[in-house]
């Protein structure tokens, strides 16, 4: 009981600090659009932005975390503490170079990037140099923020969730303070933004350093100490790269195709997917990162039965969250949009389009989190071929329904073709889910207990209560258009709480109690 009041604790301060940072988020993205809008220009900037932020992905949240938290927890449980900052330093030693050389390639590459990732680009030679230029600016962002990561591990493995869970707001301050305060001054007021980038990498790694040194674990750059352990990491990294990637690498290709349709497609895309993205990193990210050094802990002592009831406590949670914050993002789409962004240089068309592709992109979101939940069921085995293997499909799969969809939008000539990328993108997500979930569970490191059924048709049913008197209270979009900014922010969180309130108290009367969600012994 004390551990599972441990593992709450620690999933709700991560997501609330984690809460905390993406509202910071959404205030840098309002600033950007609001003060930039959805043109050529930002199409621009999120390029640039989006090739560093894959690489984060993969050397960040993504497949460095995955492979380095199992091993560092190993050698935390069973060897030395000079053994461990042996890893550690090593470890800190072969990433640095690997990613400063992957930087210096990036910069001097960056026109070949810009080709390969938004080839439309090349038809439009002004936007083609400018996302040139900011991706000069950005790419070294890879390396402090890879580096910042591998301090997150680092504390996250010794319990210290708040710090690397907080850390992520720098950048979003440091993006406001760009578009504000640097970007009225310059001839390209939007290269500001790669400025902020490149300053908020350097803020985020130096904000660990007092809080790793605290705990007697600082790195220190070497390239000897822990053979094995590093060439652990790296043989459980390299097939992880691109199975903990796969939604990333979609987003790319989105970013690809959009770059050949109507100009401020990829801004569209970009906005709407950082809505998701909120619920995503709160439940998602916080749940996966909590999770996953107790399962790879419960992996090494061979605790087979609290792996299992581990992993089908987070699927509970996910259940819980996802399922209503898909219908309550489908039905505030341009609520939540005219609200938070359409003022000055975000037009109501912009609105009308990023909504759009923001229904299509919350359609995947329980999808999105499940990825997130399940993944660490396969990586604190130190796992990573299977998510690789399944990984492949879903990129697959995803490749051509772009296409499919987006043929079929053009061919009908429907609104918002950009929207068609989100759909694909969501659908593949849960083929990529369901097929995580059949390899755990016909592995039997998942054994869901009885009730499950009951506890999704609870789910299910209060969120379609919720829904429906939703539908019920919801003005017309005029009506939010004709309100004021503080009014409509004001109804907006209004009719959040209301949704909220509504859920939970049908979830009451269904009969779904506290104790469900109590991590047994």
């Amino acid at each position: 009981m004390a551990e599972h009041r441990a593992l709450l604790k620690s999933t709700a301060v991560t997501g609330g600090i984690t809460a905390i940072s993406r509202v910071f988020g959404y205030l840098r993205d309002a600033v950007i659009f609001i003060f930039l809008g959805a043109t050529g220009s930002t199409d621009a900037f999120f390029v640039a932005f989006r090739i560093p932020n894959f690489l984060r992905r993969l050397f960040a949240e993504g497949a460095f975390s995955q492979a380095f938290v199992p091993v560092l927890s190993e050698y935390k449980e069973q060897r030395s503490q000079q053994e461990l900052q042996a890893l550690i330093n090593h470890v800190a030693g072969t990433l640095g170079i690997i990613l400063f050389l992957v930087s210096v390639l990036g910069v001097l590459l960056a026109p070949f990037f810009i080709y390969i990732f938004a080839p439309g680009f090349t038809s439009d030679g002004t936007r083609f140099d400018l996302a040139t230029q900011m991706l000069r600016i950005t790419f070294p962002y890879i390396l402090f923020i890879s580096l910042t990561a591998l301090s997150a591990s680092i504390l996250n493995t010794f319990n210290r969730f708040a710090v690397p869970a907080f850390t992520p707001v720098l950048l979003n301050v440091s993006l406001i303070a760009a578009t504000l305060w640097l970007a009225p001054g310059m001839d390209q007021p939007v290269i500001a933004l790669a400025w902020g980038v490149f300053i908020a990498g350097i803020a985020q790694l130096a904000f660990q350093v007092p809080f790793l040194s605290a705990l007697g674990v600082l790195p220190r750059f070497s390239l000897h100490g822990a053979r094995d352990g590093v060439r652990k990491i790296i043989r459980l990294m390299l097939p992880a790269i691109f199975g903990s990637s796969v939604v990333q690498i979609n987003l790319l290709i989105n970013t690809l195709i959009a770059s050949f349709l109507a100009v401020g497609s990829i801004s569209w895309l970009y906005i709407s997917d950082r809505f998701v993205e909120l619920p995503l990193a709160i439940f998602g990210v916080a749940t996966a990162t909590i999770i996953l050094p107790r399962l790879s802990r419960q992996y090494v002592s061979r605790s087979t039965r609290e792996f299992s009831l581990t992993l089908d406590w987070a699927l509970r949670l996910s259940i819980l969250i996802s399922i209503p914050a898909t219908v309550g993002l489908i039905m505030l789409a341009s609520p939540i949009l005219t609200s938070l962004v359409q003022y000055r240089e975000f037009t109501a068309t912009d609105t009308l389009m990023a909504a759009t592709s923001l229904k299509a992109y919350a359609l995947g979101l329980p999808a999105f989190i499940l990825i997130k939940v399940l993944a660490p069921g396969f990586y604190s085995r130190q796992d990573t071929k299977t998510p690789v293997k399944i990984g492949v499909v879903a990129m697959l799969c995803n490749i051509i329904l772009n296409l499919v969809f987006v043929w079929i939008w053009l061919r009908q000539d429907l609104a918002a073709p950009h929207a068609a990328l989100a759909l694909a993108t969501s659908l593949s997500a849960y083929i990529n889910a369901a097929l995580l979930f059949h390899r755990l569970k016909g592995s039997a490191v998942l054994l869901l207990p009885e009730g499950w059924l009951k506890y999704l048709a609870q789910v299910l049913v209060a969120t379609a209560v919720m829904g429906l008197v939703l539908v019920w209270l919801l003005p017309e979009s005029v009506q939010w258009v004709s309100w004021g900014g503080t009014t409509r922010i004001i109804a907006l969180l209004g009719f959040m709480l209301s949704g909220a309130v509504l859920y939970i108290g049908a979830l009451a009367l269904l009969g779904v109690r506290r104790k469900i969600f109590i991590l047994q012994q």
